[in-house]
């Protein structure tokens, strides 16, 4: 699902037009980036998952293309977790 399918859908479900349902969604996904670039760095959300900012350490690594060896800076990265109610395992099994 895409974002254009996402805001139709919850334009659907919640029975509002796409114009409100997209300035929710689009508002949502900016505090969740706001929070995560700027603020404490972790969503959570019950039932759902959680949202965390990780650090990756510098490292050396191969580019495929030519082999030529390379180090890969450090860097900070989103990560989600699934709690265990979204699982697709627990999911199939209920």
């Amino acid at each position: 699902m895409n974002r254009t399918q996402l805001i139709e859908a919850f334009a659907a479900k919640a029975e509002i037009s796409k114009a409100s349902a997209s300035t929710y969604v689009n508002t949502i996904l900016g505090l969740m980036a706001d929070n995560l670039c700027e603020g404490d760095g972790e969503i959570a959300i019950p039932d759902f998952g959680r949202f965390s900012v990780k650090h990756v350490k510098e490292r050396s690594g191969v580019n495929p293309s030519n082999g030529e060896k390379l180090i890969i800076e450090a860097h900070d990265k989103v990560v989600f977790k699934a709690s265990d109610n979204l699982s697709i395992f627990s999911r199939k099994h209920n």
